[in-house]
C-alpha cells in the first residue's frame, strides 16, 4: 500500500488500519517538522481527559480538551493555530496554521475572549522520529501520507471520522481502507 508522497512539514500521518501501537492505533499526525534530524508532529484525534483550565488557571470559560500529541515528554504543553492576526507569534506550517508562540500572548488573548476554542488546538507530548526513522516505517507500510491539509478538519472533535475523512482524501486507491474494523476479528 506504499504511496509516493514523502513526509514534510504541513503533511499529515495517517496510521495504517490495524497499528498494533496503542500510541498511534488510527492516528493522524500532523507533521510540524521535518528535517535531517527527524520529524516532530502531533497526533490530531486523540482527545485527552484533561481541559486546559486542569493544567493553567484563570482562564475563563475556554474549556478545550487538550490532546495525547505523541509519547514524547507527555508531560510538557504544546499547541497549533490559525489565528497568526491575533497571536503574531508561531511557526508557518501551511494553509494557515501555524505551531506554538508566545504562550504568554496566548493566555491573555484566551482569559479577554479573544481566541476561540476553533482556532487552537493544545497537546500534552508529541509524536518524534530520529532522521530516517520515519521513512523506515512508511516504507514498511505503517504510515500512509496525505498533502492534503484541511485546516478545519484538523480543528474537528470527531476523532475517529478525521480518520476516515483523511484516508478518503487519499482518492480511490486508499478509501476502502477507511471501513476496515478497528478489530478484524470481529469482522
Amino acid at each position: 500500500m506504499l504511496n509516493p508522497i514523502k513526509p514534510k512539514t504541513g503533511r499529515l500521518l495517517i496510521s495504517e488500519p490495524f497499528m498494533i501501537d496503542p500510541n498511534f492505533k488510527r492516528s493522524v499526525v500532523l507533521i510540524t517538522e521535518h528535517g535531517e534530524e527527524g520529524t516532530v508532529g502531533y497526533i490530531l484525534n486523540q482527545v485527552g481527559n484533561l481541559i486546559l483550565g486542569d493544567v493553567i488557571q484563570d482562564l475563563g470559560d475556554f474549556d478545550s480538551h487538550i490532546y495525547f500529541g505523541g509519547p514524547v515528554a507527555a508531560d510538557t504543553l504544546h499547541f497549533i493555530h490559525r489565528c497568526y492576526n491575533k497571536l503574531q507569534s508561531g511557526e508557518p506550517i501551511g494553509n494557515g496554521l501555524y505551531w506554538g508562540g508566545d504562550f504568554e500572548t496566548l493566555k491573555i488573548l484566551i482569559s479577554t475572549g479573544s481566541i476561540d476554542q476553533s482556532e487552537v488546538k493544545f497537546f500534552l507530548g508529541y509524536s518524534g522520529w530520529d532522521e530516517s526513522q520515519l521513512d523506515r516505517e512508511i516504507e514498511g507500510n505503517a504510515w500512509m501520507v496525505s498533502d492534503i491539509l484541511d485546516i478545519d478538519s484538523i480543528f474537528t472533535n470527531d476523532d475517529e471520522q478525521l480518520w476516515r475523512d483523511v484516508i478518503v482524501n487519499l482518492g480511490p486507491k486508499y478509501a476502502h481502507v477507511s471501513n476496515f474494523p478497528v478489530d478484524p476479528s470481529l469482522n
